[in-house]
């Protein structure tokens, strides 16, 4: 076991191995270590993480919904096949070796939880939000869909039928919001600033232009 290893389980009480404390615990304290080292600045691993959070990886699943708002031929082609149409931007990662991408329409809206753990399309939408693996959205989700959707701002009509979408190892899925009206004149790079990552997940709307 290395040096850090080490001094992560001390820095936590533990004689033994890492691996009695949770992963947030052990990552919090090597961070640490790193820190008081002056490895690393905390100011700037916080701006990698919220990069990722906010920038780098809902970017990425912007471009996908944005390029299938104004080519339908990719457009079916997301929908048939998600992975290899994804992949077709150069977009692709370990972690997302099956997505699935479900279509926003009137009268239907699909969301995306992770009953299990937390999986996610990170090649698509960087890292998960906080919220995406807390407990209570994982198991409330499920059984009052609509409930949870209005707390979160997103008031849905009593006729939209709303389907929620368990990702799994096997399979990470990715929702393709409707495209708000008043849009029609944009290219598709400007497209792209209108997505949001919460609209990729199914916990909101894209507001009308």
């Amino acid at each position: 076991m290395s040096e850090l290893a080490h001094e992560s389980d001390r820095a936590h009480g533990n004689p033994g191995t890492a691996g009695r404390f949770p992963a947030a615990l052990r990552a919090e304290a090597i961070e640490q270590l790193l820190t008081e080292r002056g490895l690393i600045e905390s100011t700037v691993l916080d701006k990698i993480i919220t990069d990722y959070e906010t920038n780098i990886g809902p970017l990425n699943g912007a471009k996908v919904v944005a390029k299938a708002w104004t080519d339908p031929d990719f457009r079916q082609r997301l929908l048939d096949n998600g992975t290899d149409a994804i992949a077709e931007l150069g977009l692709s990662g370990t972690q997302d070796k099956h997505i699935v991408v479900v279509e926003n329409t009137p009268t239907v809206h699909n969301v995306v939880v992770c009953t299990l753990c937390s999986c996610y399309p990170w090649a698509v939408l960087g890292l998960p939000p906080s919220w995406y693996k807390d407990p209570a959205y994982r198991a409330r989700v499920v059984r009052e869909p609509r409930t949870v959707l209005s707390e979160m701002g997103l008031e849905l009509a009593d006729d939209v039928q709303i389907i929620v979408r368990d990702s799994s190892s096997e399979v990470r899925w990715l929702v393709l919001p409707e495209r708000p009206a008043g849009t029609a004149d944009l290219s598709e790079e400007q497209l792209t600033q209108l997505v949001t990552r919460d609209a990729m997940i199914g916990v909101a709307k894209l507001a009308t232009r």
